[in-house]
């Protein structure tokens, strides 16, 4: 069984372009890694949404998430966007389809 990682993020009004950039250089690491399988990021279409990014991926396992967010190289690549934007990270489990 694989696990989920949701994770929205904060985003400032008119600032999504800038937060989107800043995913793309972390995605595009992550993709490289082993366990990962797919990304997608969404973005809201209400105004006044709190998150105004969510990222979904899917890993093969919690522990190959876990190594790739937590490698040197990745905290770098994301360390201005982990600033400037609060994300609140979890992995799950589908339990219902």
């Amino acid at each position: 069984m694989t696990v989920i990682l949701i994770n929205p993020f904060r985003v400032p009004k008119k600032k999504e372009e800038e937060a989107i950039k800043g995913w793309e250089f972390g995605a595009d690491y992550l993709r490289k890694q082993p366990g990962f399988i797919s990304t997608k990021l969404h973005k809201t279409i209400i105004p006044d949404s709190e998150f105004r990014l969510v990222n979904i991926a899917e890993w093969k396992t919690s522990e190959d998430f876990l190594n790739a967010v937590s490698s040197k190289e990745f905290k770098k690549l994301t360390k201005d966007m982990v600033e400037r934007f609060p994300h609140y990270p979890a992995l799950y489990e589908v339990i219902r389809t």
